[in-house]
């Protein structure tokens, strides 16, 4: 633990009870003296703050960034306006995904999010792809604030954040700290995510944490939050041998960088990806699975039919509070992808029924206005 770097929340957790265990090369919170349960379902009811500041921040400067982080992901950046952030995948020229991660068009420059264990290869991507560009990681702090009542939370400390809608993206000050702020999260609920400088980052974690509705949310809430929404994990649900295509996540590749579009292709992996578009033409697919009873299936479980073939397996489960049943998502042949197939997930040596879902498991939050 002594070798992982640390949050600028690191004594609050402390302070606060958290199990604190290595992730992303970070020592993070795992949960707290509530517990994984409890906080999942006080996210779900009320808001919870999480530390993501482990996440990495970048910024891109130069002459169009737009046109140019285009050369590198499917998604359309040029059509994004200013203010506004969106969704995006970085793409490898085998068709793969190199990483995950959200845009912000600032005007004059691009602010990417992106996750911790890809931060350093992210930016050696950017450096390379965009040798015109300055891109600069930035070592800032990440809250996010999330939950039915993050709304209410806001208006009493930044009222000018509610007037945002899901995706948008403003800079305001709370108690006299600048903040970034989007109105968007990763657990299915409405809320913000609040870039902060490094120094302030603990005096507003403790301002926000003193709010009735607020309570401090570790990872493994995060984890089966985010896993009944239907999000994908990056090196878990997602990864550099899986297309947009096979993870369901068609719907970020932009309309005007697909075929016919004014902008085609023209990112890596392209050709395979627009093909897998167009033809319809993959062999397996992201899917939602419910289980039955209490028990739950975790990753790595493979899945059968009912003769004894081998399907595929899952990338991301645990039991879902908020659902009240195991929840799972993973990879299937794709003729067992159709909603209502039961599989048969293989957990220590037996057979669990599961049957294919629509995700997300929960209905969303998100405040779209």
């Amino acid at each position: 633990m002594s070798e992982l770097k640390h949050t600028p929340l690191r004594a609050l957790h402390m302070e606060l009870g958290a199990k604190m265990v290595p992730f992303a090369g970070y020592e993070m919170p795992v949960q707290y003296p509530l517990g994984v349960k409890r906080e999942h379902e006080h996210t779900r009811r009320a808001c919870g703050l999480f530390d993501v500041s482990h996440m990495g921040q970048i910024l891109v400067r130069g002459s169009h960034p737009a046109e140019a982080l285009e050369t590198l992901v499917p998604a359309d950046i040029v059509g994004l306006a200013e203010g506004m952030q969106r969704y995006a995948l970085f793409t490898a020229e085998e068709g793969g995904i190199l990483d995950d991660l959200m845009v912000v068009n600032g005007g004059d420059h691009l602010y990417l999010v992106v996750n911790a264990a890809c931060r350093e290869q992210d930016i050696a991507h950017l450096r390379r792809g965009l040798p015109d560009h300055e891109v600069e990681g930035i070592e800032r702090g990440l809250l996010a604030l999330q939950g039915p009542k993050a709304a209410e939370v806001m208006q009493r400390l930044c009222p000018e954040a509610c007037e945002m809608v899901f995706m948008q993206h403003g800079r305001f000050t709370i108690g006299g700290i600048e903040v970034w702020v989007s109105r968007s999260g990763y657990t299915g609920e409405d809320g913000f995510e609040i870039s902060v400088a490094a120094e302030d980052t603990e005096a507003l974690a403790r301002r926000l944490i003193e709010e009735d509705e607020v309570e401090a949310i570790g990872l493994g809430a995060r984890d089966s939050l985010r896993l009944e929404a239907g999000l994908c994990l990056y090196g878990h649900d997602i990864d550099t041998q899986t297309t947009p295509v096979e993870a369901g996540l068609t719907w970020s590749i932009g309309k005007p960088r697909r075929h016919g579009g004014e902008r085609e292709g023209g990112f890596p992996g392209a050709d395979l990806i627009l093909h897998q578009v167009a033809e319809k033409d993959y062999r397996r697919k992201r899917v939602g699975l419910l289980g039955e009873g209490r028990a739950p299936v975790r990753e790595g479980a493979q899945l059968f039919d009912a003769d004894d073939r081998l399907l595929g397996r899952v990338t991301s489960g645990g039991f879902g509070p908020s659902v009240g049943r195991p929840v799972a998502m993973g990879y299937v042949a794709i003729e067992a992808s159709e909603v209502g197939t039961t599989v048969y997930a293989e957990v220590r040596g037996k057979r669990l029924p599961m049957t294919v879902s629509k995700m997300p498991f929960v209905r969303p939050g998100y405040h779209r206005g």
